[in-house]
């Protein structure tokens, strides 16, 4: 039996170091749906303080979106490069200085500028642990353990907005950031300390010169060391944007690419519209805002339920399944009769489904890229479906504003999610008819 490091880490059970390692990146990614709803909890606050309208609001939340997605495309590259831990500090820093500078800002343009800047942060940070999770997870659990990271998101949601309103009852909108800022800083000496740097990252770009590193690493992890590292056909090979999309690439990254945009722009029409049309039926803010929290919950439920079934009914099916069912529930929450207990019992069905696809295509990015590609893939992946994030809610706005009802809203935007699961659907059949292509020429050329 072989003794590489990334061996004995698929094969053998998972020590206390490589769970901690997960429950840090599923914190770091609470982080991130916390900022997402913070600055939705601090908009109506900022906007009576500065006498901003709608409109000055929604470029401050985009810019936070954009800094995401520019962060995800053009700075995650960097972590298979310098390595997974340097790129997450370095993201810490940059996302606790952000958040701690926009509770100093006086004015649009400013808050705008420091929100981007959190927003890079926030965007290299994702790639980052997704890579980090999967590395550190063995075979055996990888996909649940990458579920449970992305699961992470709408814990961040429910349990950082329910912060967030204690702090605005209390004090100032500015107590949200400073919050968001000191816990973010305070994640510093738990990563430097609890998270080493990814093995496969260390086998990958050292090899044999970190054979002592890594064994140091198996040990803290309770494994047994490794006697060799078995190095790639092209060892040094830096990871580059253009990889993405080299012969045997491309399909992966279209494929994945394509199916996150669609399924993000019907996520991001619920994540932003719901409260608001609970509103619009009549009933008050603190309804729609618990009808919103249903959606987190079942978003937890489900991601963490996929993960744990992915490897016995099939990661790419469940996901194609949920995909397909979050379109259904949001044309359902569109039509229902409204009835607070029936909208929040949708709500919790379609977050379970919305939030389990969103985990399912993080679970596919993971696996389909390799590791010198991995976070530069993962980056590219949800650095384009950020502007699914901001095209969802300004599509619906625009239906509503024509007059369309909530019915023909919700069923138009409904239709982002089906085609994310027939993207994916249609994309992965043609990369197994490439398979079979390859190996029937294969063997003809070997006759």
């Amino acid at each position: 039996m072989q003794n590489d490091p990334r061996d004995i880490i698929n094969r053998e059970p998972m020590g206390r170091l490589q769970v901690l390692a997960v429950g840090i990146c599923i914190f770091l990614n609470a982080l991130d749906g916390f900022d997402v709803l913070a600055i939705t909890f601090a908009a109506p606050s900022i906007a009576a303080d500065w006498g901003m309208g709608p409109g000055a609001i929604g470029i401050v939340i985009s810019t936070g979106l954009i800094g995401m997605a520019f962060g995800s495309i053009f700075l995650a590259p960097l972590a298979d490069r310098y390595g997974r831990r340097k790129i997450i500090l370095s993201c810490i820093v940059v996302m606790g200085c952000g958040m701690l500078l926009s509770a100093t800002a006086t004015d649009m343009i400013t808050l705008s500028l420091y929100r981007f800047g959190t927003g890079l942060g926030i965007g290299a940070m994702l790639a980052s642990i997704n890579a980090m999770a999967a590395e550190f997870s063995n075979e055996k659990r990888r996909d649940f353990c990458i579920s449970i990271m992305t699961s992470g998101y709408p814990i961040g949601g429910v349990l950082g907005g329910s912060v967030a309103v204690i702090l605005l009852q209390n004090y100032d909108w500015q107590a949200v950031f400073i919050f968001g800022g000191v816990v973010t800083l305070a994640t510093l000496p738990v990563v430097m300390f609890g998270l080493p740097e990814s093995i496969s990252f260390l086998s990958h770009h050292k090899g044999e010169a970190a054979l002592d590193k890594i064994n140091g690493i198996l040990r803290r992890m309770g494994h047994s060391e490794a006697s060799h590292v078995t190095m790639p056909d092209t060892p040094h090979a830096r990871s580059r944007m253009k990889d993405l999309f080299a012969p045997e690439m491309i399909r992966h990254t279209m494929t994945l690419t394509a199916s996150y945009f669609l399924h993000i722009m019907t996520f991001y029409y619920v994540m932003g519209w719901v409260p608001s049309i609970v509103t619009a039926l009549g009933f008050d803010k603190a309804v729609g805002t618990s009808v919103s929290v249903w959606v987190s919950i079942g978003g937890v439920v489900g991601g963490s339920l996929l993960g744990w079934t992915a490897a016995t009914f099939g990661l790419r099916k469940l996901t194609i399944i949920l995909m397909m069912a979050t379109g259904s529930f949001v044309i359902l929450f569109g039509l229902i009769t409204p009835e607070i207990g029936m909208l929040k019992a949708v709500a919790f069905l379609l977050g379970f489904c919305m939030f389990g696809g969103v985990v399912g295509l993080y679970a596919l990015t993971a696996k389909a890229f390799p590791t010198r590609l991995r976070a530069t893939g993962t980056g590219f992946v949800i650095g384009i479906g950020r502007a699914g994030a901001a095209v969802g809610p300004v599509i619906a706005g625009f239906l509503l504003v024509s007059g369309m009802d909530r019915g023909g809203v919700a069923t138009t935007m409904a239709i982002g999610s089906i085609l994310a699961a027939i993207a994916l659907t249609v994309g992965y059949r043609n990369m197994s008819e490439k398979k079979q292509a390859d190996a029937i020429a294969s063997s003809g050329s070997s006759n």
